[in-house]
């Protein structure tokens, strides 16, 4: 199939990167994209960097306005769409949420945020409640899709229930940067590693993995700290982590790239991994730790 990654950049005004995305998805449409794959939170800039409860203001029931936006737009383009969404649950109940629609507009599916992080410039516990579906690919008419959000990418876990569990290709969603006080080594070996364990996801699992980041800088409104350089680098890994495509570090990039789903069914052929898996021996992974 042809999937779309849609790199971007965010302004303060909502309707502006709402257009902006319309505008990017029609140009991604008319190139033949099939599934098309938006980055984390990319209605509003990363508001995470404050806890500041006004910007629960900026938070959506679903459905609500924005799943009415997207379904249309994928409704009139004919596309699988990956969204993500800041949700209102209820009041004072709010998750960071991938919603994921069908080529008819209708939502297919959703992923609430599993993993949350609370670190410098990324208070996203001061927002968001842990996801509470679980690890469960959104049935498609491209397929299974295994989408996660962002954190999520991190964790080997994750990544090997969407895997068995049917999933056809991992997702990912993100938002993620430079801290700005690190040195040029520090922030390569940062992006670095990010590319290379979802890679190790793709081996693990036998499946391809795609990544989308957004890109540029946004300042920190309180102004303790320089604000995050969102470092792109938006990618989609083959079922070996072979690298397939890979946007621009610093520029709004649309990337168009052809993934072969079969391949996948050859290489565990090749690589059983999920064959001589020793279930009987993994009870300890449900621990925190173990003495």
């Amino acid at each position: 199939m042809k999937a779309a990654l849609i790199q971007q950049s965010c302004t303060p005004n909502p309707d502006e990167n709402r257009a902006h995305l319309a505008a990017n998805i029609a140009e991604v449409a008319s190139r033949g994209a099939e599934l098309v794959v938006l980055q984390e939170l990319h209605n509003t800039p990363y508001f995470c960097q404050v806890e500041s409860v006004d910007n629960f203001d900026l938070a959506e029931p679903i459905p609500g306005p924005s799943t009415d936006f997207f379904g249309a737009l994928a409704r009139q383009h004919n596309v699988v769409l990956v969204t993500s969404l800041f949700e209102r649950r209820a009041p004072g109940l709010y998750h960071n949420t991938a919603v994921v629609f069908e080529r008819d507009g209708s939502i297919a599916g959703m992923h609430r945020k599993m993993h949350i992080p609370d670190d410098p410039a990324y208070f996203e516990k001061f927002y968001f409640t842990p996801g509470d579906l679980g690890f469960r690919p959104i049935q498609t008419s491209l397929g299974k899709l295994g989408v996660q959000v962002c954190w999520d990418q991190w964790y080997p876990e994750g990544a090997r229930l969407m895997a068995l569990a049917g999933a056809d290709i991992l997702i990912y969603p993100t938002a993620i940067g430079y801290e700005s006080s690190d040195t040029p080594e520090e922030q390569a070996r940062q992006r670095q590693a990010w590319q290379l364990v979802q890679r190790g996801h793709a081996v693990a699992n036998g499946l391809p993995v795609v990544a989308v980041n957004r890109v540029g800088h946004e300042p920190d409104p309180s102004g303790q700290t320089r604000g995050i350089q969102f470092w792109g680098s938006s990618f989609v890994a083959g079922p070996q982590g072979e690298l397939l495509a890979e946007a621009s570090q610093s520029q709004p990039e649309n990337l168009i790239v052809d993934i072969d789903l079969r391949r996948s069914e050859q290489v565990r052929r090749w690589w059983p991994f999920l064959r001589d898996r020793r279930i009987n021996a993994y009870q300890d992974l449900t621990r925190r730790f173990i003495e």
